[in-house]
């Protein structure tokens, strides 16, 4: 878990804080064309909100036995599953989920979403790590929310998760964070977890918003559904 940690904090975690800077402002979207600021932006102090507890009862997948009950049997989940869409229908969110583009300095893709490679898929019982731009069509609506109370109000919204395996995940959000400097809570998630991450500001914000979302089931999904077609933009 160590050296994943390393790994993730010197190679991916920089490129995420910085890269994922590109975001939209009060009253539009900051341009593609808008120019890059000489020196990283002061970032405000983290701010966490967070239910007290999910509303719904979250996806067990191996539920406690009885001393004298045989273990379950349950398959673990496919090895190559990988997530394919994301949707918050509460905040018009729909974006087929891709592969990050190859390099540690290799600018996130616009029109999808990512997820870190390095941490874990769903069903797996770590936390899965998406994230995406704070633009129109993309995470922007994330990150509008998080200006509004600290986004008191995203607590609650149900997150659809698709897989290349044709499984339709459920997820509560029960904590949203804003100005964010690390991963270190997803890189030691032990239970199954979801987490969004968007940016707050133009390319050179270092704080980032972070919406963690709780398992509520899974259940066998339409192929259709679950591949939507991506057409992943080189932006920077």
């Amino acid at each position: 878990m160590a050296d994943l940690a390393d790994r993730i904090r010197i190679r991916v975690l920089p490129a995420l804080l910085t890269a994922l800077g590109v975001a939209g402002l009060a009253g539009g979207l900051m341009s593609l064309t808008s120019p890059v600021t000489a020196d990283p932006l002061p970032s405000p102090s983290p701010t966490i909100v967070a239910s007290a507890e999910p509303t719904r009862t979250p996806l067990i997948t191996f539920p406690p036995l009885p001393s004298d009950a045989a273990p379950s049997t349950s398959p673990p989940p496919p090895a190559d599953r990988v997530a394919t869409r994301v949707r918050i229908a509460a905040l018009k969110i729909d974006l087929p989920v891709v592969k990050p583009p190859v390099g540690a300095d290799a600018y996130p893709l616009c029109d999808v979403a990512m997820y870190i490679q390095e941490l874990g898929q769903p069903g797996q019982g770590r936390a899965t790590y998406l994230y995406a731009h704070a633009r129109a069509g993309m995470f922007l609506p994330i990150l509008d929310a998080s200006l509004v109370q600290n986004g008191k109000q995203m607590l609650g919204m149900v997150v659809e998760l698709w897989t290349s395996d044709d499984q339709r995940f459920l997820y509560e959000i029960t904590e949203v964070r804003r100005h964010q400097l690390d991963l270190d809570d997803a890189i030691n998630a032990s239970s199954e977890e979801l987490w969004l991450q968007t940016s707050e500001g133009p390319k050179g914000t270092p704080g980032k918003t972070q919406v963690i979302a709780l398992p509520i089931s899974q259940e066998a999904a339409d192929p259709a559904e679950a591949h939507p077609e991506p057409k992943p933009l080189v932006c920077g």
